[in-house]
C-alpha cells in the first residue's frame, strides 16, 4: 500500500498542473475569437467586468465555491470553465501515466491542449484561429526530429493532412458552388499531421468523418437540422485526433494484422 502512493504521486502532480493549464486554456478559448490578448488584462467577469480574486481562479474549486455564479453580479458562470479544467487535469495525469516523462509526453500534451482549445472555439464560433494551428504545425514538426513520429512521417502528415482537405474543399466547391470546408480545417489537420504522422492523420480524418456523419444524420432524423446544416468540422477533427493519438496505433496494428 505504501509503495503505491509514491508511484501515484507524479500523475497526481501532473493532474494538478493540468488543472492550472486548463484555466489558461479557458482564457484562450474566450479571448482568441475576440482577438484579445491572452496574457493581459487579468481575468474578469465577462458580465460585470470585475477583476477576479485569486481564490476565484482556483481551477474547479473556485467554480464550486461560487456555486457557478459571479460573486458580484450573480450571473451564471458557464459550465465550460470547470469542464475544460477537469478535462485538462485528467489528460495531464493520464498522459504522465501512459507515456512517462520525456519529449513524447510534452509533444502529446501540447497537441492535446491545442485540440481542447480548437474543439471549444470551433463548437461555439465555427472558427479555428491561426494563432493555434500555424504555430502548432511548426511545433509538431520540430518535436518530430527528436521523438515520434519522426520528421519524414511528420512532413508527410503535414502535406497529406493539409493537401487532402484542400483537395476535398476544392472538389466540393466545384461541384456545389459553395464552401464546404474552410482553410482553418486544412491548417488544423496539417497541424495534427505534424504531431502524429501521416498514418494516424488518415485515421484522424476517417474518425472525424464518421463522427460528423453520425451527428449530421442524427440532426436530420431528429429534425433539428437539414442537409445544409453547418457542422463545426474542426470539432470532429479534434475528436478524431484525440482518438488517433491514443487508440490509433492499436487500431492500425490490429488492422494491418488482418492482412
Amino acid at each position: 500500500m505504501t509503495g503505491a502512493l509514491p508511484a501515484a504521486g507524479p500523475p497526481v502532480v501532473a493532474a494538478l498542473l493540468g488543472a492550472i493549464v486548463g484555466s489558461f486554456l479557458n482564457v484562450c478559448i474566450y479571448r482568441l475569437p475576440r482577438r484579445r490578448s491572452v496574457v493581459w488584462p487579468a481575468s474578469a467577469c465577462p458580465n460585470c467586468r470585475r477583476e477576479l480574486s485569486w481564490y476565484e481562479n482556483v481551477p474547479v474549486a473556485g467554480f464550486v465555491a461560487l456555486r457557478g455564479r459571479c460573486r458580484t453580479c450573480r450571473q451564471p458562470i458557464g459550465w465550460r470553465y470547470p469542464i475544460v479544467e477537469a478535462l485538462t487535469a485528467i489528460m495531464f495525469g493520464a498522459a504522465w501515466w501512459y507515456y512517462g516523462p520525456g519529449l513524447l509526453l510534452a509533444s502529446r500534451l501540447l497537441l492535446g491542449c491545442a485540440l481542447i482549445v480548437l474543439f471549444a472555439i470551433d463548437l461555439e464560433h465555427q472558427l479555428l484561429p491561426n494563432a493555434i494551428t500555424v504555430p502548432g504545425v511548426a511545433a509538431g514538426f520540430a518535436f518530430s526530429f527528436f521523438t515520434e513520429p519522426g520528421w519524414i512521417s511528420s512532413l508527410l502528415g503535414i502535406l497529406l493532412g493539409g493537401g487532402l482537405l484542400l483537395a476535398i474543399a476544392e472538389a466540393y466547391y466545384r461541384l456545389r458552388r459553395e464552401e464546404g470546408l474552410g482553410m482553418g480545417d486544412v491548417k488544423m489537420l496539417a497541424m495534427v499531421g505534424a504531431f502524429i504522422g501521416w498514418k494516424l492523420t488518415l485515421f484522424t480524418l476517417m474518425a472525424a468523418s464518421f463522427s460528423g456523419t453520425a451527428i449530421g444524420l442524427w440532426l436530420i432524423v431528429s429534425r433539428r437540422g437539414g442537409m445544409k446544416s453547418a457542422l463545426p468540422f474542426g470539432t470532429f477533427l479534434a475528436i478524431g485526433a484525440a482518438m488517433a493519438a491514443t487508440v490509433g496505433p492499436m487500431f492500425l496494428d490490429w488492422y494491418l494484422g488482418l492482412w
